[in-house]
């Protein structure tokens, strides 16, 4: 779901964090695995972003694939967008969970399409612009998207129901979403050239984690980017924020292959996961591991069997 408004602001931030990882083997999050499967030469490599979500998406990926019989190899919490790209175009990993409007936005010049916003629509102008040597999988129902979310209080004091609403008091308002968010499409840059709003100040935390969470519950900021299958959003009744401009696109959930690791029994495993996968089921094994603690590997192996997988 994070995304940048340009290739070439991708591809700077690749370079970027090319630079940062030469730092040291200590800093490399592909340096070592964070799961305990074996792997040879032909196993897959999962990865995933730094989020709760989409590692634990990236262990239901692994352990249906183990289920079939494919080695895998699990590097998980490589970061944002702009270096798990990077780790998939130079062979690091071979796979990992995606969102299709996200992934558009990231890979098309000048952000997504003008009138591309439902999920099969945005999934063809996706298979244009994917990097060579990648491809993606069967998409699924299952949809996660970028949300601006303020408190109760918040919405009342500022009559806020839309994006639309900000406008007049967002200089008034402190803002927090993970660091890359000042410099993506759907994010800042956005959100000042379709609405219209800017904010007071800019506070970089994580990317719809515990830290920005729990920011806007203590009051330290206004606004919070929080993905919207984040089960705080009902548990502590917090305002979500609606999008009529549509600045946020479709996001189902895709996963995203080096072609030369994809063989029939790959996309055959990962196809069934995206067949079961829904917003709602998601929801529900998220709040598994996001409020009731489970371990993420104990939670995709629940799902796995609760599935048929």
């Amino acid at each position: 779901m994070f995304r940048i408004r340009t290739v070439g602001a991708l591809a700077a931030a690749f370079s970027l964090a090319l630079s940062l990882t030469a730092c040291g083997a200590d800093e490399d999050p592909l340096s070592s695995d964070s799961g305990n499967s074996s792997a040879g030469a032909s196993a897959v490599t999962v990865g995933s972003a730094n989020f709760a979500e989409s590692e634990l998406l990236a262990e239901i990926y692994s352990q249906a694939l183990e289920a079939k019989g494919v080695q895998v190899k699990r590097q998980f919490n490589i970061g944002a967008r702009e270096l798990y790209l990077k780790a998939l175009q130079d062979g690091s990993i071979d796979l990992l969970p995606e969102y299709n409007g996200a992934l558009l936005s990231a890979l098309h010049t000048g952000g997504a399409p003008q009138g591309v916003s439902k999920p099969d629509d945005v999934l063809a102008e996706l298979k244009k612009v994917l990097p060579a040597g990648t491809e993606v999988l069967e998409q699924s129902a299952a949809e996660d998207k970028d949300t601006l979310t303020v408190t109760q209080e918040t919405a009342t004091k500022h009559n806020l129901k839309t994006i639309d609403d900000l406008k007049p008091v967002a200089g008034q308002l402190t803002i927090g979403a993970g660091p890359e968010w000042q410099e993506r499409y759907q994010g800042l840059k956005g959100l000042e050239e379709l609405y219209g709003v800017k904010f007071k100040k800019f506070q970089p935390l994580d990317a719809g984690g515990p830290l920005t969470l729990n920011a806007l519950l203590d009051g330290k900021i206004d606004v919070a980017n929080i993905f919207s299958t984040d089960s705080a959003i009902a548990t502590k009744k917090l305002v979500v924020l609606e999008d009529p401009r549509n600045l946020y696109l479709a996001e189902n959930i895709i996963p995203l292959i080096r072609t030369e690791a994809n063989n029939p029994t790959v996309s055959g495993a990962l196809n069934a996961v995206s067949a079961k996968l829904t917003t709602e089921n998601l929801t529900q094994y998220l709040a598994k591991v996001q409020v009731d603690k489970q371990d993420t590997a104990t939670v995709a192996k629940a799902f796995i069997s609760d599935n048929g997988l």
